[in-house]
């Protein structure tokens, strides 16, 4: 291929729309173009690096024994109110009306498709398990588009949808395409940890999800390095260390007059951070049932296990004016001296509330706080759970160890849906007594748009892209550093045809430009590998230059095949 002929339009300036990193270089690359927010078009060298992508998904999708479909875009409303998320899923599904005035949606994802094709065509427990998958544009009308193709209202996703006759069947597939998973990001070439994970509007019991690993990502990850637990902070446990045990002390209520922030308290009453009990106020979305949250002084509350934990849409924290109408005075809410129930309050509190004596938590009347209160005796929650927000150095569950905490991009999700879908929609198979039973069903996902933007997150530097060989557009770019010397170009053209005849896909450089305007286009649209025709040219001679590490080879014409063959395995 020549460059000349290709459709190539690199930028020297980054556009104003661009954030991060990945947005910049793809608009600077000349590989994707803004048609409307959250809308682009993948530009010749952008869609060959993204049907890279794809066919590394296909390849490993089929070898794990996944079989492959095409689902329609448009779907029925109906299919929707059947799973009942027709209006759960809210404003981010794109809706529409047909010429008869019937419902339909943009696919934002295809579960209930899938289940209805399952459902009528599978009868038997003998067809199954299957796995069926697809690769698809998936539509979602995001609040605010941004970050490029990381977050946009159409994107390329394989979505995939397993059946099976028991919980068993169930975990095998789960854990059969966490393997297919595992070896879809290496084959890419890309830094990646899976960690356990919220189901979200997708639903189910477990899930985890696979992060390509980026400072830039959007998810906060914790992880264990002494024995690789890892989870996304919304899913995150710790182990809180208990205080000393004392003896219990009577409540007192003391005035801590404009003193609402438990900094501040903490700093008024002289007591210690980790013996304050804050109580933060939510309501159900839903119902505007009222939730007390307590939690210790020192913890943040994780509002996804508080979500989770109630079985509901999402929670908001209570505005002013609400908690005034509970009767509550907002910096001095508390537990303790106040009924509850009768206000119609829920309480939940944090495992690392229960067991601190004599603690200090707000007075229930404007600038008062108590001190000496204990959970048992003063007051108690209608449910104790783990609602904590994990952090840095915070102790490991599993092994004991201080945590860590990095950030990621969330590339792949996988989900046991269990009966979330096959039960509503009736998705029933016959066992081998000929009992009828609900079929078991997982979820999973890659966003094959996003790995390729998250792969120039991990993978830049000052200069541009640096692909890995797997996805690269091109493995090699020839260049001839004057295109008026006729031994370069002669040079130039045999080694393209040759790298080209042994299966290594290579651009050749022929414009009629500076050699430094070349080198930069290529070191912007990140090729791994760069073979110059220099002043050598007439002696056969020519420089190798590799992306990822910039260190030059010089070499004799014959060995550039076999050279860049080796380095591929590498690179």
């Amino acid at each position: 291929m020549r460059f000349s002929k290709y459709y190539i339009k690199t930028l020297k300036e980054t556009p104003k729309e661009a954030e991060i990193v990945s947005h910049k270089l793809l608009l600077r690359a000349g590989m994707i173009k803004k048609l409307a927010s959250g809308v682009y078009t993948y530009l010749p060298m952008g869609y060959r690096t993204l049907r890279k992508v794809e066919n590394i998904v296909r390849e490993e999708m089929n070898k794990a024994g996944a079989v492959e479909l095409f689902m329609p875009v448009l779907q029925p409303a109906e299919i929707w109110q059947e799973s009942g998320r027709w209006d759960v899923m809210g404003a981010e599904m794109i809706r529409l009306k047909d010429r008869h005035e019937r419902d339909f949606v943009l696919g934002p994802t295809h579960e209930e498709v899938i289940t209805d094709i399952v459902r009528s065509d599978i009868f038997s427990y003998k067809a199954l398990p299957i796995n069926l998958y697809q690769i698809q544009t998936k539509f979602r009308d995001e609040r605010r588009p941004r970050f490029g193709l990381m977050r946009g209202r159409e994107f390329l996703m394989k979505d995939g949808y397993s059946f099976s006759v028991d919980r068993e069947g169930l975990d095998k597939e789960f854990d059969n395409m966490q393997q297919a998973y595992s070896k879809i990001f290496s084959r890419c070439g890309l830094d990646f940890r899976i960690v356990d994970a919220d189901s979200g509007a997708i639903g189910g019991s477990g899930s985890k999800e696979f992060h390509v690993m980026a400072n830039s990502g959007e998810d906060e990850l914790i992880f264990c390095d002494s024995c690789h637990y890892g989870a996304n902070v919304e899913k995150a446990t710790n182990v809180i260390t208990n205080l000393p045990k004392e003896e219990l002390k009577e409540p007192v209520l003391v005035p801590t007059p404009n003193i609402a922030k438990i900094e501040d308290v903490v700093k008024s009453l002289e007591v210690e951070i980790e013996r304050t009990v804050k109580a933060i106020m939510y309501k159900d979305v839903v119902n505007d049932k009222p939730y007390m949250v307590l939690i210790r002084g020192d913890i943040e509350v994780n509002e996804v296990k508080v979500k989770n934990l109630i079985d509901t849409i999402d929670i908001v924290m209570l505005t002013d004016e609400e908690i005034q109408k509970l009767g509550l005075f907002k910096g001095f809410i508390g537990p303790y001296g106040l009924d509850l129930k009768s206000k119609g309050i829920t309480v939940i509190a944090d495992e690392s509330v229960i067991n601190i004596p004599n603690h200090t938590a707000g007075g229930n009347q404007k600038d008062t706080h108590y001190l000496n209160v204990n959970y048992g005796r003063d007051y108690t929650a209608d449910i104790v759970a783990d609602v904590r927000k994990v952090k840095e150095g915070d102790i490991c569950s599993i092994c004991g160890k201080p945590l860590r905490v990095a950030r990621g991009i969330e590339c792949g999700h996988i989900f046991k849906l269990g009966k979330k879908y096959s039960t509503p929609m009736h998705a029933v198979v016959l066992d081998e007594n000929g009992k009828e039973v609900v079929m078991e069903m997982g979820c999973y996902g890659i966003g094959i748009s996003r790995t390729m933007s998250a792969a120039i997150e991990q993978n830049n530097d000052e200069n541009g892209i640096i692909w890995s060989t797997a996805i690269a557009p091109f493995i090699v770019d020839v260049i001839a550093t004057n295109m008026k010397d006729e031994a370069q170009v002669s040079l130039a053209e045999e080694l393209h045809n040759l790298l080209e005849e042994n299966g290594i896909e290579t651009i050749y450089d022929d414009r009629n430009e500076r050699a430094g305007f070349k080198f930069k286009d290529a070191d912007l649209i990140g090729f791994p590998f760069k073979v110059v025709c220099g002043k050598k040219s007439s002696e056969g001679i020519v420089e190798l230059k590799i992306r990822r590490t910039n260190e030059t080879i010089e070499i004799e014409k014959s060995k550039v095949v076999e050279t860049v063959k080796e380095l591929m395995k590498k690179y």
